[in-house]
């Protein structure tokens, strides 16, 4: 059993009280009639009449029963059911003008009547006042100039929702509207202030009877702050298609009228084919802007009653009737006060026109002053009424606060009011939401810079740091042992050149790996010039001094007809740098031109959005910054294109040069070696990390390792054999010591060795002349002797015939033998230079060694 309160007792006993004086009749003898033609929809598509045409008529007893209102006149109310069907409403303008009695007023309920009545009813001279039409059009006051309303304009809705949009921090809404002039004209004057707080309408979405399609778009575009704008039935199709799509819960807040009964969403409707729970779940925790209906003070009115006592007795008048399922409950303080309103506006104009000699009942179709005076009262109204402060603006509609209410575990809590005419928000601080907190208003794309992994930035670090240390001990080694005869035969001057050109590509790795991580981006473009004037300047440095010598070598020494010739000339150190000079001259130009004309700055590339691991309404937008410029691939072409034929016309030389032998550029090989390295690591790594420049770790890894092995083969290749030479067999050395180890030491270099048989060939030729020239004395010295031995041998022949034996031809075998510790004589023993000797002599006078009589080889040896 419930028990009530002392004070809600009174309450209830005033409010019966009041409900019995009301239903008291009081005599109406002498007084004049003046009738109220009322459009009240009892029916339909919104039952607004249920609960708003008791309490016009409420009204109209208390009035009627005022002495000092009206007291000549009664009011009176006749009502017809417009079922706020426009075509009905016409059928029953028609009978309300065409019948008897004249109406002095006409009072519509929805929009869509209102519209056409008040459109209609200046060609009768009429006042057309209503308690619940919210379109936004019927503020026009050339198309309805006698048109009044105790309802505030639906756009009265609009200014509260931009406050909470911006309370909120939401700079992108969505919409969805049913497609009638009510909310098309609502809308759009939305969209005007949504546009002057700088807020953006993403998604615009309307139906006529059907809105899957519309719930659909809403979703598939991302829509979180939805703005809805249609009837308590359209509602409920909006809601069972938003159950199933899902477009609720914590990312999802919808804004919707407020004047929907209380339980719209519990109400079964055969037109949806979704359960009250679900019903309930979708439409959790949306907002509602509605008109203040109800003054919430307890401020006693012009007629006498708070806001609480008209309820309660409204709810006496209505029977027990639930107001959740009462059609128009929250209108009905408008109606009330709607009423009222008239009433005193009817009263203002009697001393008017009674100076003027006319009266309120001599009022017809006609007569235009009446409808003057009575105009020109409504307008001035200003009063308290049970709904609050009524007064009218110059476009005839009221002027109220706006509650804001959420749906808090099924049920409206009241979490603020605004008033737009203060522009002043009160607060509650009650608002309940399903997340953390106010949902964002899409999708929170967070970008995040990719930066460079720093431990593999530290790592090639160190080793392009040890690199510059091997070329400053590679330079100074050059620069020390400059006097050396071996050192001054490979340019030192160009190798100079070549480990200052490695170390400055080595020291372009430091700010290769700088980026935003390090620097500010005011400072990323001058990282991004001077890791191209290192490169691009160390590159020339270093290759140009090795393609120089490759390039003189070929020259000088690779053509047959010419070679002995070429060998002859001297080879001028200023031509070589000379030539270095044109290459370093051509990359300086090229690159000042390209600073000039289009110089690099930063761009920044977007990647495809990423959602984190974690369960947040958020997703990651990578971002990652490049140096370039407006027209950067015609730059890489062109410095790629020269750079690369170069490469390409290195190896070739190279590969040309490997047989030539000369000690004027000695480490030309070693060049070759060098050139060729250096070649294929540029030519892999160019295209490489071209494609790879949207992944910033192998882009950098791919770059500078190809840079750092460049500059380490090319400083090993050429320094590292030098010094070894050196340290092994000493810089004090001679030349001539030098030769003559090259023989058997393990250098095994080509053009040592051909010098050393060149001496040795020298030095056989001269024995040979030797040789020869003994050979031409022995001989002459031979023929003399067998002369003298013809001459004495007649005189002395007979004495010897007797005593001796005849002389032989034949030679003692002895004497045949070469001196002791002289190798034997033999045809194959004999060097072929020593064999060949005897073409030196004239056909008539040379003898052949291997001819020579046995008898004569030993004076060869004497």
């Amino acid at each position: 059993m419930m028990v009530l309160s002392p004070p809600r007792v009174a309450a209830l006993l005033r409010a019966s009280l009041i409900a019995l004086l009301l239903l008291w009749p009081r005599p109406s003898a002498g007084k004049k009639k003046l009738y109220i033609g009322a459009l009240f929809p009892m029916s339909g598509g919104w039952p607004g009449g249920q609960a708003c045409l008791p309490s016009a008529q409420m009204a109209l007893d208390l009035v009627n029963n005022r002495s000092d209102i009206l007291p000549d006149y009664e009011l009176e109310l006749i009502h017809y059911d417009s079922m706020c069907d426009p075509g009905e409403a016409t059928k029953l303008l028609y009978d309300l003008l065409y019948t008897e009695p004249i109406k002095i007023v006409l009072m519509p309920g929805c929009s869509g009547v209102s519209t056409l009545v008040a459109e209609a009813a200046r060609m009768w001279n009429l006042i057309v006042l209503s308690y619940g039409s919210s379109s936004p059009a019927l503020s026009n006051r050339q198309r309805f100039p006698t048109f009044f309303r105790t309802h505030p304009s639906a756009t009265l809705h609009n200014p509260t929702r931009v406050q909470l949009f911006q309370k909120w921090k939401w700079t992108r809404i969505a919409t969805i509207q049913q497609t009638t002039e009510v909310f098309t004209s609502t809308l759009d004057d939305l969209e005007q202030r949504v546009k002057e707080a700088g807020i953006e309408i993403s998604v615009r979405q309307s139906f006529l009877t059907d809105p899957a399609v519309a719930v659909k778009n809403l979703k598939r575009q991302d829509a979180r702050i939805i703005v809805g704008l249609f009837y308590e039935t359209e509602a409920r199709k909006v809601f069972c298609e938003v159950f199933k799509e899902k477009l609720y819960g914590k990312k999802v807040v919808w804004f919707l009228i407020g004047w929907y009964a209380d339980n719209w969403f519990k109400i079964k409707d055969p037109a949806i084919n979704c359960t009250v729970e679900n019903m309930t779940e979708a439409v959790e925790g949306h907002v509602t802007t509605e008109i203040v209906m109800l003054n919430p003070e307890t401020v006693r009115g012009v007629s006498n009653l708070t806001s609480q006592e008209f309820i309660a007795t409204l709810m006496s008048r209505l029977g027990g009737m639930n107001p959740e399922e009462t059609g128009g409950f929250q209108e009905a303080p408008l109606a009330y006060d709607a009423v009222w309103a008239l009433a005193l506006a009817l009263n203002k104009t009697v001393a008017p026109l009674k100076a003027k000699g006319r009266r309120l009942e001599d009022f017809n179709y006609n007569n235009h002053d009446i409808t003057s005076e009575i105009y020109r009262a409504l307008n001035t109204s200003s009063f308290e009424g049970v709904s609050g402060h009524v007064v009218f603006d110059a476009q005839g509609s009221r002027m109220a606060m706006t509650l804001i209410e959420q749906l808090q575990g099924g049920s409206y809590k009241k979490i603020g009011y605004y008033d737009s005419s203060q522009k002043n928000l009160s607060w509650f601080g009650n608002d309940v939401w399903i997340g953390a907190g106010p949902p964002a208003d899409r999708t929170v794309v967070i970008e995040e810079f990719r930066f460079l992994s720093q431990k593999l930035f530290a790592a090639v670090s160190v080793f392009a740091g040890l690199g510059i240390l091997l070329g400053i001990l590679c330079l100074t080694f050059n620069i020390y042992n400059g006097n050396v005869r071996y050192i001054q035969n490979s340019q030192p001057y160009l190798n100079n050149m070549t480990a200052v050109g490695c170390m400055m590509a080595l020291a372009a790795v430091f700010p290769l790996g700088i980026d935003g991580h390090h620097v500010h981006r005011s400072q990323f473009p001058v990282v991004c010039q001077f890791r191209l004037w290192l490169l691009g300047l160390g590159f020339s440095l270093a290759y140009g001094s090795m393609f120089t010598k490759i390039w003189w070598v070929h020259t000088l020494f690779t053509k047959k007809d010419e070679k002995k010739e070429k060998k002859k000339q001297h080879l001028e150190p200023w031509k070589l740098y000379a030539t270095v000079g044109v290459l370093l001259a051509i990359d300086f130009l090229s690159l000042m031109i390209w600073q000039i004309v289009d110089p690099l700055h930063i761009t920044v590339e977007k990647f495809t959005k990423e959602a984190p691991k974690e369960d947040l309404d958020v997703l990651i937008q990578p971002l990652l910054e490049h140096c370039s410029s407006e027209k950067m691939n015609t730059w890489l072409g062109v410095v790629y294109g020269y750079k690369g034929l170069l490469l390409l016309l290195g190896i070739f030389l190279a590969y040309e040069t490997k047989s030539v032998s000369t000690e004027k550029i000695n480490d030309h090989r070693a060049v070759g070696m060098a050139i060729y390295n250096v070649a294929v690591l540029c030519l892999i790594t160019a295209p490489v990390t071209m494609i790879l420049s949207s992944q910033q770790d192998a882009s950098f890894a791919f770059a500078s390792l190809a840079i750092v092995f460049s500059a380490y083969i090319t400083l090993v290749v050429l320094f590292v054999p030098k010094m070894r030479r050196l340290i092994t067999r000493g810089e004090w050395q001679s030349e001539q010591q030098d030769t003559l180890k090259t023989g058997s030491s393990t250098n095994n270099n080509d053009e040592e060795k051909s010098r050393q048989l060149e001496r040795e060939n020298r030095e056989l030729q001269k024995i040979i002349q030797e040789k020869e020239e003994r050979v031409s004395a022995l001989r002459s010295q031979l023929a003399e002797r067998q002369a003298l031995r013809n001459r004495r041998q007649p005189s002395t022949g007979q004495n010897q015939n007797h005593n001796a034996p005849p002389p032989s031809s034949q030679p003692d075998p002895k004497s045949l033998l070469p001196p002791p510790g002289y190798p034997t004589t033999d045809n194959h023993s004999l060097p072929p230079s020593f064999s060949n000797s005897s073409n030196l002599y004239p056909a008539d006078s040379k003898m052949s060694r291997n001819h020579c009589h046995n008898s004569q080889i030993p004076l060869l040896y004497k």
